[in-house]
């Protein structure tokens, strides 16, 4: 037969390599599933596999959708510029890091990683129903891990009640962060059983901060609170009661939670930050590196416990500094702390201008819960470990839901509601 003129005679595998739009749609949808998965099953330590795999495949997809221009990913956002100041001195300070191998490996897994989330989640859950459904998965993450994880430390594995409860470190910042979404999905008024399931959760969080006895996350929750709760002064004060309660109870699941050992503990953060602000005279433009198995270097420590006065000198020193702030002062020197410090500025200044000149009531409500949820984490993250892990995820979620917000309410025509798209 005589080929058609006109029609090449290679466009059936053209066709079959070039997908449809229900296609590309279900790859976008593939994205937020993938992510969501990664997200829902990150508090549970034996899926780590599961992790990687939701996470680099969607980056995979992502690819895909781009190199079709199927795409509308964008670098726009609030923070791109001083993520990349943070970004690029992070990287300068590896040729200056006490351990360069370490420091490359967490420059590559404890910040860009985290970026590559920050903007998965700004692009793929960029609406309101995509920024409830995150909420969502964080409060179901958070509420099967804390009651299941309850059960299993506490009538499985028997231990009495004034144990810790600390299967896993950290927890408690994602408890915190859960308990103050659920507020505010319960907020919109969802039907009987997700009103349900939220008040679960919030029970279930809460007792899981409780029974890890975690001072920072008992002031962190109750500062929340009081953010979340300020223009409503019957829930306010129902919370100072219940808070009252539980103070009174606090003795009977240890001594953690008294005042004498609260006093007793200055101590040791004393000495701490005797020992790392030594680092900093040291390292003040740099800092020691990017890389946190530098605090295990057993010597390096040692040097530095002697410079502390031996009234608050430790042996072993704490290898940690237990601040966020001294933590980017140490490993990134003042410079890094100061372009990290812009980041926290960013957000607290789009926090208001979203608060105040948010077009609707959706916008203004979440825009103060995420401040509320930045209040909690900037408390806890002045008490302990904060720039990896859970913790992490939860600060650059923060980010991710602001900036969404910030794009819902630029994405308006009133210059007024469009505000805070013009600062920037």
């Amino acid at each position: 037969m005589r080929q058609q003129k006109g029609i090449s005679p290679f466009r059936s595998v053209e066709k079959m390599f070039r997908p449809d739009e229900k296609t590309f749609e279900k790859l976008k949808q593939s994205v937020r599933v993938l992510i969501g998965i990664f997200l829902l099953v990150r508090p549970f330590h034996h899926f780590t596999s599961i992790e990687e795999i939701c996470f680099y495949l969607s980056l995979f997809i992502l690819l895909i959708l781009i190199f079709f221009k199927k795409s509308n990913f964008s670098f726009s956002s609030p923070f791109t510029f001083p993520f990349l100041i943070f970004v690029s001195w992070s990287f300068l300070g590896l040729f200056s890091a006490l351990n360069q191998s370490n420091s490359l490996e967490d420059f590559y897994g404890h910040l860009l990683k985290y970026l590559a989330l920050y903007y998965l989640l700004i692009n793929f859950f960029n609406s309101r129903k995509h920024l409830v459904f995150l909420g969502w998965i964080f409060v179901i993450s958070a509420g099967i891990y804390s009651m299941g994880g309850t059960i299993y430390f506490y009538l499985i594995q028997k231990n009495p009640i004034g144990a810790l409860f600390r299967i896993h470190p950290y927890m408690d910042y994602l408890y915190v962060f859960a308990f103050l979404l659920a507020w505010q999905l319960l907020f919109e008024k969802p039907n009987f059983y997700p009103k349900l399931l939220l008040i679960i959760c919030i029970l279930g969080t809460a007792g899981a901060t409780l029974l890890t006895q975690t001072r920072s996350a008992f002031l962190a929750m109750g500062a929340s609170l009081f953010i979340l709760f300020s223009k409503n002064k019957k829930i306010l004060s129902f919370f100072i009661i219940v808070s009252m309660g539980v103070m009174a109870l606090a003795p009977l699941l240890g001594n953690r939670l008294t005042l004498s050992a609260i006093w007793e503990h200055k101590n040791i953060r004393i000495g701490t930050t005797y020992l790392f602000w030594e680092m900093i005279k040291d390292y003040p433009l740099t800092g020691i590196g990017f890389g946190m198995q530098t605090y295990d270097d057993a010597k390096l420590l040692a040097i530095y416990n002697q410079k502390v006065p031996p009234a608050f000198r430790q042996d072993p020193p704490i290898a940690s500094p237990h601040n966020i702030f001294m933590d980017v002062s140490v490993r990134l020197g003042l410079a890094g702390l100061g372009f990290f410090c812009y980041i926290l500025f960013i957000l607290i200044r789009l926090a208001w201008q979203i608060r105040r000149y948010g077009k609707d009531d959706f916008i203004r409500k979440w825009s103060h819960c995420l401040m509320a949820a930045f209040t909690a984490f900037l408390i806890q993250a002045n008490f302990s470990d904060a720039t990896f892990g859970i913790q992490a995820i939860v600060f650059y979620t923060i980010l991710a839901m602001m900036t969404i917000l910030w794009r819902l309410n630029a994405a308006t025509e009133n210059p007024i509601c469009a505000g805070p798209k013009r600062t920037f």
